[in-house]
């Protein structure tokens, strides 16, 4: 299936460090993982036999401080059932939206030496995902 995004591209961060920095942002999160977790050479000891799922979950657990203190908070989490419409091979295993104060609380998140440390469970965990950067809009007017 299609290239795999794990990471951003340099030009994709360029252009996220180019947008507004001091107001909230939801980060859409669409991820699919590998059956078996693929660690880097120096980290294959950390998950030996490691579901990609599992190594997200660690992820998770070690990221999660880094994301309490940038004020990070998951808003809505859910798991896919069917694609009603769109591309078929589009299927993923977690679907999220986590909701930052600002742009650059994001951004000094994930430029912290912990965040770091931690993004390797994620890079081993992900087979291809989706991050989204969206501003909330009123939903007034569309029902």
């Amino acid at each position: 299936m299609g290239d795999a995004h794990i990471d951003p591209t340099r030009e994709a961060f360029e252009q996220f460090k180019m947008l507004p920095r001091d107001q909230p942002i939801w980060m859409l999160n669409q991820v699919r993982f590998r059956d078996r977790a693929e660690y880097p050479a120096g980290h294959a000891d950390v998950g030996l036999g490691r579901s990609g799922e599992d190594a997200y979950r660690e992820y998770m657990r070690t990221s999660g401080p880094v994301f309490s203190r940038a004020g990070g908070l998951i808003v809505w989490r859910a798991v896919m059932h069917a694609m009603f419409i769109g591309p078929a091979e589009e299927l993923w295993d977690t679907v999220f939206i986590a909701r930052y104060p600002s742009a650059a609380a994001f951004l000094a998140m994930v430029t912290d030496g912990e965040y770091r440390r931690a993004v390797v469970h994620r890079q081993a965990a992900v087979e291809t995902s989706r991050l989204i950067r969206c501003e909330q809009l009123s939903a007034e007017g569309l029902g």
